[in-house]
C-alpha cells in the first residue's frame, strides 16, 4: 500500500543545561516522523547524535531520500535491509509499528508477543557538575530510588560521594560516556565498588574495549557506545557483563527485539536507555523495559515541556503508553 511520509525537526527546551563528557546540551532536538496510508497514521520519534555522525539535517536525508520506496510497499521488515542501524531507522521503524498497531487494533506489545506492560521504574539522571552543584541536584530527587550520575573522569569520587550525602536512600549507578582512561577505570571502580555504586556505564573509549577482559570488575560494567546493534554483542563478550539496549543505536524496536533475544543467549544482563527526547521516542523502548534489569528512560523528565499527550510519570514510575500516544 502506498504511504506518505511527514519528516521535521522539531526542538524541545531542558529544564536545565545537560552535561555529560563530550558536551552541553539545553535543548532535545528531535526528528518527527508520520506515516499516513490515507486512512491510518503511524507516528515515531528519534534522537540524532553526533558520537554516531548523525545530525538532524541527514536524519531528515535520509528519510526523505526513501519517499520512492514508500510509495512501493516499503515495510518495517524491508527497512531493515535498506538503513543501516541509527537514528532515521528508528524513527522509521517507531511509525511502521504505530501505523500497524492501528491498522489491525492491536497493541504494539501484543503484536511484538509480549505480554502487557506493567509500569516502569527509571533511574533520574544528573548531568556533570561540581560535587557541590551534583549534591544539591541529588538533594532535590532524593526520593527517588535510582540516580545516575554523568562523569567525567575529573573529582569522580567527590562527585559521587557528594551525591550521596545529598541522597543517601537513593541507589547509584555511574556512567562516563568512554571519558576514563584504562588506569582511571582500575583505581575508580575499585573505589566506588566500597562506595555502593552498582553500575558502570561505558568507561573506556569503544576502541579500548580489549583491556576491560584483562581486569577484575569490581562492578558490573555495561556497554553502551560499544553496544549498537545485535551483531556487535558477541565481540563484547568477556569484557562487560551488561549491555544497554538504545532505539536510536539499533535502528528501532524491530532490532531492539533481536538484541535482547540475543543479549539472553550470551548471558548479557540488559538496560534500556534513551537519548533526549519526548514521550514519543519513550514509549517504542518501554516494550524492552520489561525485560530490563536497569531501566533509563527519563528523557520526558528532563524536558521543560513534553510532547502533548504524554507518558503518565509520577516521581520515578513510567506508566505504559496510551493509545492516542503510540501503539
Amino acid at each position: 500500500m502506498e504511504l506518505q511520509v511527514n519528516v521535521k525537526v522539531e526542538k524541545f527546551p531542558l529544564l536545565k543545561r545537560f552535561e555529560i563528557s563530550r558536551g552541553i546540551k539545553r535543548t532535545a532536538t528531535v526528528v518527527f516522523v508520520e506515516l499516513s496510508d490515507g486512512i491510518n497514521v503511524g507516528r515515531g520519534e528519534c534522537g540524532p547524535n553526533l558520537r554516531y555522525n548523525e545530525s538532524p539535517e541527514s536524519v531528515v536525508k535520509q528519510i526523505a531520500d526513501l519517499s520512492g520506496e514508500m510509495t512501493s510497499g516499503l515495510d518495517r521488515f524491508e527497512l531493515q535491509k535498506i538503513l543501516p542501524p541509527g537514528a532515521a531507522r528508528n524513527g522509521l521503524d517507531s511509525a511502521f509499528w504505530d501505523l500497524e498497531s492501528k491498522r489491525k487494533r492491536k497493541r504494539v506489545w501484543e503484536l511484538a508477543g509480549f505480554d502487557k506492560p506493567s509500569p516502569l521504574n527509571t533511574a533520574f539522571t544528573l548531568s556533570i557538575g561540581s560535587p557541590e552543584s551534583m549534591e544539591l541536584e541529588a538533594s532535590s530527587n532524593a526520593s527517588l530510588p535510582l540516580l545516575k550520575l554523568k562523569l567525567n573522569g575529573v573529582r569522580d569520587i567527590e562527585c559521587v560521594r557528594a551525591v550521596k550525602k545529598g541522597a543517601p536512600r537513593s541507589r547509584i549507578i555511574v556512567d562516563a560516556n568512554e571519558a576514563w582512561t584504562a588506569d582511571m577505570f582500575v583505581e575508580l571502580s575499585t573505589e566506588l565498588s566500597t562506595m555502593g555504586v552498582e553500575l558502570v556505564e561505558q568507561p573506556l573509549p569503544s576502541e579500548e574495549d580489549d583491556f576491560l577482559a584483562t581486569v577484575s570488575h569490581p562492578i558490573p560494567v555495561c556497554a553502551d557506545e560499544s553496544c549498537i546493534d545485535s551483531s556487535s554483542l558477541k565481540k563484547l563478550k568477556g569484557k562487560y557483563e551488561m549491555v544497554n539496549i538504545k532505539l536510536d543505536k539499533a535502528g528501532g524496536l524491530t532490532e531492539a527485539i533481536q538484541m535482547l533475544t540475543m543479549a539472553e543467549i550470551l548471558d548479557f544482563e540488559v538496560m534500556v536507555g534513551c537519548m533526549l527526547g519526548t514521550s514519543l521516542s519513550i514509549a517504542p523502548a518501554f516494550t524492552i523495559g520489561q525485560k530490563a534489569r536497569f531501566v533509563d528512560l527519563d528523557g520526558p523528565m528532563l524536558l521543560r515541556e513534553d510532547r502533548e499527550p504524554g507518558l503518565k510519570i509520577i516521581g520515578n514510575k513510567i506508566y505504559p503508553p496510551t493509545r492516542n500516544l503510540w501503539g
